[in-house]
């Protein structure tokens, strides 16, 4: 039980972090290009990963064998599901990209099942999509009368970072029970970290302006909200959801991610002076009414079992 709630409490800060970065995106975007923040975050999480290696003298030892089965995981996230998310971003409102990444928890569910055959009851499919629904109210509610909308590529770019996220709970949920959680970290870090600067660098080059890459860090709100981005939001979220993932079903830890959508929502109430609407509490009863249910629900599900005689 105390690994469990552990997991719960790793889950909880996860979502808590995710939430409160879009806040430090839209600072680093004002002197940044979402490639250059991509890079820059990446580049201070190894950067911050390989300091606390050195400082607690760990060791990452992989072999060629390790970094192939490694590499699909890091390959999923961090790189193309911040590539398709940004790009994403570029031809979709934020409330279409909350809409379609509130589909992670049901694309896990379904993975899940197929790839660890992990089993939910219909009520934990009920709970999972009562928490959906209720991001997706919220958002909806949100940009109501804006009359905002995405184009087809960009719906479906972000429709591609929730399939790309799913997946990478699914197959972290795996190898979380083969490698450290420490090594899973360090290498998906090293993936972002080289993958964001060479695409970075290389637009730079093209464009002839390699001497700007650097130049948003003359900017201390840039300088913090990276920090921020790179170290919590890109390192330590890594780990916890390495962490959650090798403790509770990937179908559990999933809809966390509704959580940070909510945090999100209420973070811009709080720091940007945003109103509050009647269906903010609507749908935030909604989300954390899921949340508690399929936890509660796997809960009663594994006293049931463990109650259940053997046949032997």
């Amino acid at each position: 039980m105390s690994a469990k709630r552990n997991a719960y409490i790793a889950a909880i800060v996860y979502a808590m972090i995710i939430g409160l970065s879009f806040l430090f995106v839209k600072q680093t975007l004002t002197v940044a290009s979402p490639l250059d923040t991509l890079a820059h975050r990446f580049s201070i999480a190894w950067l911050a990963a390989t300091v606390w290696l050195l400082a607690t003298k760990q060791s990452v030892r992989v072999t060629k064998s390790d970094l192939r089965t490694i590499a699909p995981l890091a390959v999923l996230y961090p790189v193309l599901f911040f590539a398709f998310q940004v790009f994403g971003l570029l031809y979709s409102s934020s409330s279409e990209a909350g809409i379609i990444l509130a589909t992670v928890p049901i694309f896990t569910l379904v993975f899940a099942g197929l790839v660890l055959k992990e089993t939910s009851t219909p009520r934990q499919k009920i709970a999972i999509g009562l928490s959906v629904l209720g991001v997706i109210y919220i958002l909806y509610m949100n940009s109501a009368g804006t009359g905002t909308s995405g184009s087809i590529l960009g719906s479906g770019l972000l429709a591609l970072s929730a399939v790309v996220a799913s997946l990478y709970n699914v197959l972290a949920r795996r190898l979380t029970q083969r490698y450290s959680l420490f090594t899973l970290t360090y290498v998906m870090s090293f993936f972002g970290f080289i993958t964001f600067n060479v695409l970075a660098i290389s637009d730079h080059l093209i464009r002839g302006t390699v001497h700007q890459f650097f130049q948003p860090f003359l900017h201390a709100d840039f300088v913090v909200a990276a920090l921020y981005l790179g170290v919590l939001s890109s390192l330590l979220t890594s780990y916890l959801s390495n962490f959650a993932l090798s403790r509770l079903p990937a179908s559990q830890m999933s809809v966390f991610s509704n959580l940070a959508t909510l945090i999100t929502v209420m973070a811009g109430i709080v720091f940007l002076q945003e109103a509050f609407h009647y269906y903010h509490a609507i749908g935030a009863g909604m989300i954390i009414a899921g949340i508690i249910g399929v936890n509660y629900l796997a809960k009663a599900k594994r006293e049931r079992e463990e109650k259940r005689p053997s046949n032997s």
